[in-house]
């Protein structure tokens, strides 16, 4: 049966204010481009002809796999239950195909084109770039390596004497779009003050142990979870670092006395997923001193908090957290 639509719920003879029409955003084309070797090779344009006069190569309609990446998801079957129970989900490699036009005054120029078109996507010199720019101003990026389309076909349609037409197939082992911009947030604990106050009458020195435990916003514009990077400046006698979820990672206090970060010293823990790694601006390896059981957690998109219990040693110490936000699409 068909189902009514409720026009409005307030006095029927009263009318109702005419609805204001949405106003319409002047929005330039998207601007694309390719870069390739690990992005140190000369940037190439795919949008943006001047003319058809112009040797140029042209991304034509049809491309694919630029939204959002393919999911894998998880499930579990029980014997008892119809259907299954979701598990989990993640985010697979992502296929994409772009189809290129390229297009020459001269005979020379489009294989000039072409030739620098297949050396900048060869996988062996690195992955390839691409950027999108809408105009608003703000570039994303997807790193990928070619894989397949450029292997040429001289049929009537897809090649001529000044063009040719190829479907390049690419993948993207990260299937999220990065941006420039990164989201930086630092805090600062407290000064300490010796002990014994400016003069010192023994022949030791005493370490001053500030505790400190904060509940601290973070935000992750992002559409999915980023790993932070750390930086944490000495002094520092133990930290640990806590989020929503109870996971958490840190450095106890040292059964030797010392600092777990000593004065002058700042100490970078990587929890991005290939690196996992706390080492000092000496190169020192403090991962041995994880407290047991490390969980190098993730932030999840938009807003939350995390704690930090840090317990400065005499000084000021510095918490510094850097996201890289990921993004579903460009």
């Amino acid at each position: 049966m068909p189902i009514p639509a409720v026009k409005g719920l307030g006095d029927p003879n009263v009318p109702g204010a005419s609805p204001i029409p949405p106003q319409r955003v002047h929005w330039q084309n998207t601007f694309v481009s390719i870069t390739g070797s690990n992005g140190q090779g000369e940037e190439i344009p795919l949008t943006g002809l001047v003319s058809k006069d112009w040797p140029a190569i042209i991304m034509q309609p049809g491309a694919t796999g630029l939204d959002t990446p393919p999911w894998e998801l998880h499930s579990e079957d029980s014997p008892n239950l119809d259907g299954g129970m979701f598990r989990g989900a993640r985010a697979n490699q992502r296929e994409i195909m772009i189809p290129v036009f390229i297009y020459g005054v001269d005979r020379k120029t489009v294989i000039d084109l072409k030739r620098k078109m297949i050396a900048a996507l060869n996988p062996r010199n690195g992955y390839c770039i691409l950027k999108f720019t809408e105009s608003d101003g703000q570039p994303r990026y997807l790193y990928a390596y070619y894989k397949a389309g450029m292997e040429g076909n001289e049929s009537e349609d897809t090649a001529g004497f000044k063009w040719v037409k190829y479907g390049i197939q690419m993948t993207a082992f990260d299937p999220w779009y990065y941006s420039d911009t990164l989201q930086v947030a630092e805090w600062t604990f407290g000064v300490g003050q010796p002990f014994f106050g400016a003069t010192r009458f023994l022949p030791f020195a005493m370490s001053v142990g500030l505790p400190q435990t904060s509940v601290l916003p973070v935000v992750n514009p992002g559409d999915i979870e980023a790993w932070p990077v750390w930086e944490i400046a000495g002094p520092v006698n133990s930290f640990m670092l806590t989020n929503a979820a109870g996971e958490s990672f840190g450095i106890p206090a040292q059964q030797s006395g010392g600092q777990a970060v000593p004065t002058g010293r700042t100490l970078t823990i990587d929890t991005r997923p290939g690196f996992k790694t706390l080492k000092d601006d000496q190169g020192a390896n403090y991962y041995g001193l994880l407290a047991s059981n490390p969980q190098l957690w993730s932030v999840p998109a938009g807003n939350s908090s995390i704690q930090v219990d840090l317990v400065s040693g005499g000084g000021t110490a510095d918490v510094r957290m850097t996201l890289t936000p990921r993004y579903d699409s460009y």
